[in-house]
Formats: structure tokens, sequence, C-alpha cells
């Protein structure tokens, strides 16, 4: 299983995912879902990926082989809705290659994917695409995107994510929703990859892999379970008679 969060903020994105996989209890691997195209000065460009681990690496190589060719790729296209409807073409040819007019019923094909980043000229856009290849984009009143196990992690960042959160405050938030995947969920694990964008830079993201052993993380953890046992405890309780 999967999980991947990516936030747009007033001051930029934030993406966060897990890196576990398993095919059953006893086939857990572990595998990068954020991948990074960048040109500095002229694009930054985040992917992240779930679904079928086959097709979602058939389509980021195919993405990284095109770089560079005569072929429309990624750090080519003049805009970001370009780049999405590129990315959404490319999973299209990669299903319809391995699974030719979906002969194949009992094999799960899809995945989803979120892309975000700046290209020169515009400002940072974020898309959710589907396995179908359409998408969508992430407004003001819909600034955050999940993909994967994404049900434990929502409440958190429904009630205290907006537009205007600060890009510090985006990535802790992001950090309690991992947390509570990770706690209801044992197929979403450690470790975290993160990257984060502020507004116009055009240069590499801040980017940190987050593991077991990360202080902040632990620290940020053991205040959030004892804050919600602290406010818990100090609700009003009902009358039962």
């Amino acid at each position: 299983m999967t999980y991947c969060v990516a936030m747009r903020m007033a001051d930029g994105l934030v993406f966060v995912s897990d890196s576990r996989t398993n095919a059953g209890f006893d086939q857990i691997s572990t595998f990068r879902k954020m991948h990074v195209f960048e040109q500095e000065g002229e694009r930054e460009l985040v992917i992240m990926t779930a679904g079928n681990l086959a097709t979602s690496q058939s389509v980021i190589s195919l993405l990284e082989k095109r770089c560079g060719t005569e072929e429309p790729n990624l750090l080519s296209v003049p805009s970001m809705f370009d780049a999405a409807e590129l990315i959404g073409e490319t999973m299209r040819e990669v299903i319809r290659r391995d699974n030719p007019e979906g002969k194949v019923k009992h094999v799960d094909f899809s995945c989803s994917l979120i892309l975000g980043g700046q290209i020169r000229g515009e400002s940072p856009r974020l898309f959710n695409i589907y396995s179908a290849g359409n998408f969508i984009e992430a407004t003001k009143e819909t600034p955050y995107f999940q993909i994967g196990e994404s049900k434990y992690g929502k409440p958190i960042l429904d009630r205290v994510l907006n537009f205007e959160t600060p890009l510090e405050r985006a990535y802790q938030c992001a950090l309690i929703s991992f947390d509570s995947t990770m706690k209801s969920n044992l197929s979403v694990g450690m470790p975290l990859d993160v990257a984060i964008y502020r507004n116009d830079q055009l240069k590499p993201c801040f980017i940190e892999q987050v593991d077991e052993n990360n202080e902040y993380f632990h620290q940020l953890r053991a205040q959030w379970h004892q804050g919600i046992q602290g406010l818990f405890n100090d609700l009003t309780p009902p009358s039962i008679v």
C-alpha cells in the first residue's frame, strides 16, 4: 500500500510520500514513490505515484527516457497543464501496451499520480492524475491531494489545512497525517520522502528523508498523542441516566 500527500499553499508546495510496497504480509519491500524533474532557473517538477508498481515504474521510466529527445517531454512542455496531459497520455500508453484491449481481467494495471511544481512564466500548480489519464487541479478551496491509503490521514488535513497555511505548518500537518495513517495501517511505512518548494525559486526543492530515527518526527508524534489525550480528557462528559 502507499500513501502520498501534496499541498498547494500560498507560499509554495509540500510533498510527502511513504516508501512501503507490499503484496501480502510476507512480501514487503521499499520503493521510492517521489520523482523530481528539474532544470534550474526553468522548471521544477515533482511526481508521486501510487497503484500498480509495474505501471508506475514504466511511466516514470518513459518520462525520464524521453527527456532531452525531440519527443514532447517534461523538460520541454511549455506549461504545467501540458505536463499533466503528457503524463496522463504516457500512463494510457503503458496500460495499452501491457494490457491491450483490456484482455487481462484478473490484474489491476491502474495507477494514480500527483504532479506539482512550477515552470517559468506561470505560478506553481498541483494536479491529481487519475488512472484513466484525466486530471484535476488543486484550488484555494481544495489545496491538497492524497493518493493511496488516504482515509486515516485525511481528518487532520481537513481540520487544520487551508491555502494560507505557512509551508512549515503544512509540512508539520503532513507528518501528523502520516503518523495517523501508519498508526492504523501497517502497510504504510517509513522512510518518508519529503520535498518542499517555495514559489518562484525555480531551483531544486528542499528534500529530506524522514526515517525511524528522525528526532523531530518522534517529538511531533509524542506531542500530538499527548495533546489528543489531554484534549479528550478535558471534554465535558455526557450525562448518562
